[in-house]
């Protein structure tokens, strides 16, 4: 299972593997198909997220926490899917505490 093993300014590691840019984490993969910048967000990363059938969805914001229009998480609350927004390094934590309850959970964040 994919775990978050280290985080800080600019990287996360991942089973003890560092990354340094904006990636998509779940308990079998790591994928970088996640927008680099928060501007280009949009509805069809939301989708993708979907597509992976996870109970919850955990939104990893950066260093602060901000929040994503409705309308471009609206596909998640339509497959009632769970949706959390946070800062990074909570998103970190929160994924691997909900990951080592054996939950189904999808974390997509962009470095603090």
């Amino acid at each position: 299972k994919n775990l978050f093993t280290a985080y800080g300014a600019g990287y996360v590691a991942i089973n003890n593997v560092r990354h340094e840019r904006a990636l998509v984490i779940s308990g079998d993969a790591v994928q970088f198909e996640w927008p680099a910048q928060w501007d280009d967000l949009a509805a069809s990363h939301f989708e993708f997220l979907r597509g992976m059938q996870p109970e919850i969805v955990l939104l990893g914001t950066g260093p602060t926490q901000r929040f994503p229009s409705p309308a471009l998480s609206r596909c998640l609350f339509e497959a009632r899917i769970g949706f959390e927004v946070m800062a990074t390094p909570a998103v970190c934590r929160t994924y691997n505490i909900l990951a080592a309850e054996g939950r189904n959970v999808v974390a997509a964040l962009w470095l603090p």
